[in-house]
């Protein structure tokens, strides 16, 4: 399964890019195929965004890259580079399509690396991939909570 997720977070005032890199950056890797692109907006250069793509396999702990993120973020918080609000969005990947040829395109079926989608899977992935964002949110406000209230 191949996830994807798109993060945006506000730079404070002063802050550069380079500001949120140093905080942002991981010091421990998912352990798992994950690539993240940062953007700078371009209607907005104080936007941040994050556009994460990954693939959690069936044999693995899905909660362990969870755990990793929420433990990076609570030790390398980002409080002090960007504003408090963060927008979250997160999929399954259905379709990849390659758009750079000149001239006119076939129109193809939903498929990755050839292999059509299979959108009964799909859906059974939805389901658990909403759980598992849900319990990593859950996770991460336990973790925060509990270093507030230590």
């Amino acid at each position: 399964m191949w996830w994807m997720s798109i993060l945006t977070r506000r730079l404070r005032e002063g802050k550069t890019y380079e500001d949120f890199r140093r905080a942002w950056h991981h010091t421990v890797g998912f352990g798992t195929t994950a690539r993240l692109y940062s953007a700078i907006n371009v209607f907005d250069p104080r936007e941040i965004i994050v556009v994460g793509l990954g693939e959690v396999k069936p044999d693995q702990d899905p909660m362990g890259l969870v755990r990793t993120d929420v433990t990076e973020r609570l030790e390398h918080p980002l409080d002090a580079v960007i504003e408090p609000e963060i927008g979250r969005t997160f999929g399954i990947v259905v379709s990849e399509d390659d758009f750079s040829p000149k001239g006119e395109l076939e129109y193809r079926a939903a498929a990755i690396d050839g292999q059509p989608t299979d959108f009964a899977e799909v859906d059974a992935a939805l389901v658990l991939a909403r759980n598992l964002f849900a319990r990593a949110g859950e996770e991460r406000n336990r973790a925060r909570s509990r270093r507030g209230a230590g």
